[in-house]
């Protein structure tokens, strides 16, 4: 059975039934609805979120397929060279086919979509995320379940891109284009950074996090998304406990990216101007 792009909500009708009733796991027409989503998701037919009128839409019922697509398949003892791996999901195939440079010891796996033009350092990214193309994760970076990365990003060495899978409410981390995240940097619960923002080292932001604004005379304050074109750095602030004061971390904004930065090149540039190290 195969279930080609016109017939997606017959997939979601599957897959929404099977989440209500596991019964139906054991169905063959249910296991190849499943397979098929995740079939899609690998060759970017699909996505767990998407651009959608100025904002972003969460397709739930892909997340659930997902979820449902691990309890359908075995364990199985998989050798790379000299490397055995022992798991229930392929290994992603065919980098040159797809245009992407994969170096060693970099690991995608089946049912994410690697764009054209993707660059792995040694690294790894997860089934269900996006990686648009012109993009670099860069060394020991991870891109979790899920996680939307837009083109031409600059995951640094070491950043960690939070996965989300339960509760399948929960919105991805999304990355959007021309961004560029600084080494040791974490994104997760579901953060959003806009388009062309510019993360320092070492930023750390959770959906509770304080993201300040502090360019104007006064500090604004938000939590959860990153404004377009902003350049950040790590930062902390007071805060009273039962015990005492105590330094609580948070994110500060110091300002918007200039033209002379607009290059993926010289994006590094960006901190530069604000007399700040890479």
């Amino acid at each position: 059975m195969k279930f080609p792009i016109i017939m997606n909500m017959d997939l979601k009708f599957i897959i929404e039934d099977a989440w209500e009733n596991r019964q139906k796991l054991q169905e063959s027409a249910t296991r190849e609805a499943i397979e098929e989503v995740v079939r899609l998701l690998d060759v970017g037919e699909i996505r767990v979120a998407e651009p959608f009128e100025g904002g972003w839409k969460l397709n739930e019922w892909i997340k659930k397929a997902v979820i449902l697509y691990f309890p359908i398949r075995k364990m199985e003892t998989r050798e790379v060279g000299i490397f055995e791996f022992h798991d229930k999901i392929e290994l992603k195939k065919n980098y040159a086919e797809l245009g992407v440079r994969v170096v060693p010891s970099a690991v995608a796996r089946y049912g994410a979509y690697l764009a054209k033009g993707v660059v792995l350092m040694p690294s790894y990214v997860n089934i269900g995320a996006y990686v648009g193309s012109g993009t670099m994760v860069d060394t020991w970076a991870t891109v979790g379940s899920c996680a939307q990365i837009g083109k031409n990003v600059h995951l640094s060495g070491g950043v960690g891109v939070g996965g989300v899978l339960e509760p399948v409410q929960a919105a991805p981390v999304i990355i959007e284009d021309d961004c560029f995240i600084g080494s040791r940097s974490i994104i997760v619960e579901g953060v959003k950074v806009e388009r062309e923002a510019v993360l320092g080292a070492n930023v750390v932001i959770t959906n509770s996090t304080k993201i300040i604004d502090v360019t104007g005379d006064k500090p604004i304050e938000m939590k959860g998304v990153v404004p377009s074109r902003s350049v950040v750095i790590p930062g902390s602030y007071t805060k009273k406990f039962p015990a005492g004061d105590f330094q609580v971390p948070c994110a500060l904004i110091i300002g918007k990216r200039k033209p002379s930065t607009d290059l993926k090149t010289s994006l590094n540039e960006a901190l530069r101007d604000y007399e700040l190290a890479v």
